[in-house]
């Protein structure tokens, strides 16, 4: 088996497949300390980095620009690496159920290609068992190698938090676990040589695996928590906020908001337990009411659009609704499991009219993903109401005056705060009918 000195010294290669939000981060911070191939199957997502520039911003220009990352759409090269990253995409089809077709592709190319005494890392999150039990004999298949003899495998999952500057791949700890103790301690040494938060060896695969799918479970139940709560008082009539804050003032209350729950890990993360947890005969209830409460929002947050425009005074059908924000979170271009789109297309079953824009978003990646055209801001204009659905820093111009002003009827200004971006007094205070969740 390969040896980390041997890495350390330009002796082996590194490659890393998937060059996304993940995957890119890494090659590049690998880079600094060994000889590192990346792979994708885009060839222009190839060109783009090649000519040193990474749309999801992810990592900027500058750094990419001076990193000694080989890249390529050639999956012949992988045949010179000793240790495979694979760092693809896994998310949930339209029946809610694992989307496996990433990380299925993903082995059957390196399967192809890898070499004998290959180490392959899966950083994909998936539920337990996964890797050893789908991955392998894919491996096995496509290699004619033999797992154990020929060829290891580990399990490090990824922790990226798409737009943070703050926690990032070197600041988080990381977990590693490998199928035998030798590959397990050459991917501590790995991933140890750029991770300084430190390293948390899992005594096994489905651990390091059922230790990710839970992260984001977790996070996605307390959201459900709070969008249930956001529910109860807005019938009580009392500002959800207002609520929390006062809670707050405990030492010990875990600070978390309602809101749209989308992205790549905790509106997707909890299908991947569920469905395996179903497959072995326990219908989990905890996990799928927080998924229930959590897909509705949209449908809730629409609804609330509509009962507003209806005590204003206006015709549903035909209205013009704007919404600023469509990616899945602020101040990235990113639109993976975007539930802005929820929101849309409740509103435009009521027969609402539903202008979008977006100061991060791609349209062009928009119209492909969702069919969504997104619009310039200034083209948001004769509204009838508007809605705040991510909070892009790039929106804190919006003073209540400029948003009176995208109005028909500036006097009747409907404005909705999913994000609770704006002041509710400055909003008030200048005569618009202002709700947040």
């Amino acid at each position: 088996m390969v040896t980390f000195e041997a890495l350390q010294q330009g002796k082996e290669t590194l490659a890393v497949v998937g060059l996304g939000y993940v995957g890119l981060p890494l090659a590049v911070a690998l880079s600094r300390h060994m000889k590192v191939l990346g792979f994708d199957i885009s060839a222009p997502r190839i060109k783009e980095l090649q000519d040193g520039h990474d749309r999801t911003r992810e990592v900027d220009d500058v750094k990419l620009q001076a990193a000694d990352v080989r890249y390529t759409c050639d999956p012949a090269e992988l045949k010179e690496a000793a240790v495979i990253i694979v760092a693809v995409p896994t998310p949930i089809d339209d029946h809610r159920s694992p989307d496996l077709t990433p990380v299925v592709g993903a082995s059957k190319t390196v399967g192809q290609h890898m070499s004998k005494g290959c180490v392959v890392v899966y950083e994909s999150t998936v539920y337990p068992g996964l890797t050893e039990e789908i991955c392998v004999p894919i491996l096995e298949r496509e290699s004619g190698l033999t797992f154990g003899k020929d060829f290891t495998i580990g399990y490090s999952p990824e922790r990226i938090n798409p737009g943070d500057k703050v926690h990032t791949l070197e600041t988080i700890t990381k977990i590693v676990s490998g199928s035998d103790e030798p590959t397990a301690d050459l991917l501590v040494k790995v991933y140890g040589s750029v991770v300084t938060a430190g390293i948390h060896r899992a005594s096994s695969i489905k651990v390091a695996e059922a230790a990710k799918v839970i992260e984001n479970t977790q996070r996605d139940l307390n959201i459900a928590l709070m969008n249930e709560l956001a529910i109860i008082f807005g019938r009580l009539g009392i500002d959800t906020l207002e609520v929390l804050e006062a809670a707050g003032s405990k030492w010990n209350f875990l600070p978390f908001r309602p809101g749209l729950v989308g992205g790549h890990c905790i509106g997707v993360d909890p299908y991947y337990l569920t469905y395996k947890a179903e497959e072995l005969g326990f219908h989990p209830e905890v996990i799928l009411a927080g998924r229930r409460i959590n897909d509705n929002m949209g449908k809730y947050v629409a609804e609330c659009v509509v009962k507003r425009l209806i005590k204003s005074g206006r015709v549903i059908s035909g209205a013009r609704v704007g919404i600023f924000g469509f990616t899945f979170k602020e101040n990235v271009p990113d639109l993976r499991n975007t539930r802005v789109v929820d929101v849309i297309r409740e509103l435009e079953d009521y027969g609402v009219q539903v202008l979008v824009s977006d100061a991060e978003a791609d349209p062009a990646e928009a119209m492909h993903e969702y069919g969504q055209t997104l619009l310039p801001q200034e083209d948001l204009n004769n509204l009838d109401a508007f809605i705040l659905t991510v909070g892009h820093s790039a929106y804190k111009a919006l003073t209540p005056e400029k948003i009176k002003s995208l109005f028909a009827q500036p006097d009747k200004a409907v404005v909705l705060d999913v994000k609770s971006f704006f002041d509710p007094v400055a909003m008030s205070g200048a005569g618009i009918d202002y709700w947040r969740l």
